[in-house]
């Protein structure tokens, strides 16, 4: 194999070659080329290769930012309800703070050892101590509270109204004395006529006492006659609830008028004996729907 070299003056160069010295040049050249050409290859591949892993790691990070953005939400979504949720719960509180003060008002507790105002008491030796509440725990818990919240609620609530009511009946309902002092002088019922000796029937019951001492009311209600009324004297009759009302005659002055509101153990009247009486007394008498009643049954009424 010959090997012609032409230079720019014309000069030529002759390099002969020996057949197995050009098969091994075409051999490193057709190497060189087809190395070249997978070195360029892989340079290629590889490069490709690292977008698509950027890619790739990109696609995470935005899924990733998305969950933790949701988790965000989420978190503070619990939050206000957990938020609502201590509202609600410190506004049934303060409705428990209100309820036990005026049950135990209306029980006549001690202010001093029945308070709801104050903080509960409590303490202890420090035990071992746990792990801390975790979300999931802290809400259960603060439902089971906010429950037991509401179920004592309505049990002070019930309390209070069967107690109101109770306090209500013995107020409107005729029951006790109508002297702050004084004894019965003559029972309802059939006796001997005072003045008269004769036998008659006598609607009430008497109260002897002195002259002047108070004579009060034995329940709340609205006074419908305050008044002179034949044999009776000064007399004031008062309208209960339930169909009740009471008389109280022989006053000797009348400290109420038509129309007055008075309580249970209201003074009402002074003592006397005017209208038709022997001495210092008060004739009490209780009707039901308009019926005269016997007074001993809710005079013991106490």
């Amino acid at each position: 194999m010959k090997i012609i070299l032409v230079r720019d003056k014309g000069v030529s160069a002759t390099i002969r070659v020996h057949r197995r010295t050009g098969l091994g040049l075409l051999t490193l050249a057709l190497v060189s080329v087809v190395g070249g050409a997978a070195l360029a290859w892989n340079l290629f591949s590889a490069s490709a290769l690292q977008f698509e892993l950027v890619d790739d790691w990109e696609q995470r990070l935005e899924a990733q930012a998305a969950v933790v953005s949701e988790l965000q939400i989420r978190a503070a979504a619990e939050n206000e309800a957990v938020g609502r949720q201590l509202a609600r719960m410190q506004a049934r509180l303060w409705r428990m703070e209100a309820l036990g003060a005026r049950v135990s008002e209306v029980a006549n507790l001690d202010a001093a050892g029945f308070s709801f105002g104050k903080p509960v008491a409590q303490g202890g030796p420090a035990g071992k101590q746990g792990s801390a509440l975790h979300r999931i725990d802290l809400q259960q818990q603060i439902g089971l509270l906010s429950l037991q919240l509401r179920e004592r609620e309505k049990e002070l609530e019930l309390l209070e109204s069967l107690m109101v009511d109770d306090e209500y009946r013995k107020t409107v309902a005729p029951a006790g004395r109508p002297v702050t002092w004084g004894w019965v002088s003559s029972p309802y019922g059939r006796r001997l006529d005072p003045i008269s000796g004769h036998r008659a029937w006598h609607d009430g019951v008497d109260f002897a006492g002195r002259e002047g001492d108070d004579v009060i009311a034995v329940a709340s209600g609205v006074v419908t006659f305050a008044g002179e009324k034949s044999g009776y004297g000064n007399t004031i009759e008062i309208s209960h609830a339930n169909g009740f009302s009471s008389r109280y005659g022989h006053g000797k002055e009348l400290l109420v008028e038509v129309g007055d509101v008075v309580d249970k153990g209201q003074r009402i009247a002074v003592m006397g004996s005017t209208g038709r009486s022997t001495g210092p007394h008060v004739h009490f008498e209780v009707r039901k729907h308009g019926r005269h009643v016997d007074p001993a049954r809710y005079i013991s009424r106490i």
